[in-house]
């Protein structure tokens, strides 16, 4: 059964950072593109990151140059840098691991941003 736990959320203030881990139970993990999401309230799911199993990297416009995801194949792990943190970073995040036809979901990991 495939897991995927986060870890390294937590209350930040404006300007801090933080790391996020996301630990994946799956098999040949390094062919999977991996993700983080994110939702506020009230607003819908987006793409924060993502990284493919040839380490190519994407990112959402708004965390470009503050964020950096890497993963480490030898520990089935993905993680999320986050710098000059913002109080429009604050949500709940997810991790995601995608291989056609399907992905798999954490349970999400809150970061909150404020003073």
């Amino acid at each position: 059964q495939v897991q995927l736990v986060e870890s390294g959320g937590g209350l930040v203030q404006p300007g801090g950072s933080l790391r996020l881990s996301c630990a994946a139970s799956i098999n040949s993990f390094s062919i999977y593109t991996m993700g983080w999401y994110r939702q506020a309230p009230r607003k819908q799911r987006e793409l924060v990151a993502a990284i493919t199993s040839g380490g190519s990297t994407n990112y959402v416009d708004s965390v470009k140059g503050r964020f950096t995801i890497s993963r480490d194949n030898a520990k089935n792990t993905v993680y999320l840098q986050m710098n000059s943190l913002k109080p429009e970073d604050t949500a709940v995040y997810y991790c995601n691991a995608r291989r056609s036809p399907g992905a798999y979901w954490g349970q999400g990991t809150q970061v909150t941003v404020s003073s």
